[in-house]
């Protein structure tokens, strides 16, 4: 359908009809109304106007037609009535149609009746308030995106005073967030709580800061000694996180405090047992030896898959919590494609 025909179509209507230019701009596909020009004087057939300017109301029906457009939906889309004031200061009833016309995107302004229900004044009230709260909550997702930035470049920061200390465990400290998050999706966390283990996991070994070179990438096995030193880095680590207040730091601490804890109640500092110990602890403890096995270290030489998954099937139980594990053998497909991607 050509735009002389919509013209044809539409001009003993009473409807101004625009073909959308870009996000702002639309062209007359014909002689708008005399109402219409109480907004645009100078609109006239073949001119491009810029619509949204006088109508915070079009500008976001503009979002919603530009979605039933990408989407391809059959039929039009109709805003509902909404009222405007001319440049004279009267009330106009307005409403607008988006609809497809081959490839061609086309809105379609229409005055509607001047004899206003009390039930239609009714409907416009709650629009505007709609639209306010439609505002304050894209103000609001704009701010937790803010936030959420804002964490990130704070345990970015953090792995990355850490990682000084250590430089092999750069890459590992990073992907264990990645694991973690995958367990949790499959899990059904929330995306919230999804966004925070994927941030807090990474500073599991945080408390690692504390400990001397010597031992900390020292060759080999530790000697007891060593080994009990080696360990205070769970309690550290959950104390250098604790009390800011922020929730993803507060489940940062809990991991880095929990994640040696064992399901038999073997682990440590704690000694704690089974689902005494916080899930998220639980699930960084699988994807913390998943990751130490299948790495290389200063200690040991990095085990093959199946090396590394036979030595995990035999710690679901007593190490590892069985029903966490048997989770993470489940995605493992996409556990390995994270691992791969160096």
């Amino acid at each position: 359908m050509s735009a002389e025909l919509v013209e044809a179509l539409y001009s003993d209507l009473d409807l101004a009809v625009f073909s959308v230019e870009d996000n702002e701009h639309f062209i007359c596909l014909n002689d708008p109304p005399s109402w219409f020009k109480n907004f645009a004087p100078g609109a006239r057939k073949g001119i491009s106007i810029n619509l949204i300017e006088f109508s915070e109301f079009l500008k976001n029906f503009m979002i919603d037609a530009k979605e039933h457009w990408r989407k391809e939906k059959k039929g039009p889309l109709k805003s509902g009535l909404w009222i405007e004031k001319s440049s004279l200061a009267t009330e106009l009833p307005l409403e607008a149609s988006a609809i497809q016309v081959k490839n061609q995107h086309i809105l379609l302004l229409a005055l509607k009746n001047n004899d206003f229900t009390y039930r239609q004044i009714h409907q416009q009230i709650i629009r505007d308030n709609l639209l306010s709260q439609e505002n304050l909550e894209r103000e609001v997702q704009r701010r937790t995106q803010q936030i959420r930035e804002r964490e990130e470049e704070m345990s970015i920061r953090l792995i990355a005073a850490a990682g000084y200390r250590d430089q092999e465990t750069g890459a590992h400290i990073r992907k264990i967030g990645l694991y973690a998050a995958e367990i949790a999706t499959k899990l059904g966390w929330t995306q919230e709580q999804i966004n925070e283990i994927k941030l807090a996991a990474p500073m599991h070994d945080m408390g690692k800061i504390s400990i001397a070179d010597d031992i900390q990438l020292k060759p080999g096995r530790l000697d007891t000694s060593e080994y009990e030193i080696m360990k205070g880095h769970a309690q550290i680590g959950g104390e250098m996180l604790a009390g800011s207040g922020i929730s993803m730091l507060d489940t940062a601490s809990q991991i880095a405090t929990c994640h040696h804890e064992r399901w038999d109640g073997s682990g440590y500092p704690n000694g704690l047992k089974g689902e005494e110990i916080p899930e998220a602890a639980r699930i960084v403890a699988i994807v913390d030896v998943y990751d130490a096995l299948t790495n290389e270290r200063v200690y040991k030489r990095a085990y093959s898959e199946e090396e590394s998954l036979n030595i995990m099937n035999d710690l679901a139980g007593n190490h590892l919590d069985p029903k966490l594990y048997r989770l993470f053998l489940s995605i493992i497909d996409k556990i390995q494609a994270i691992k791969s991607n160096d």
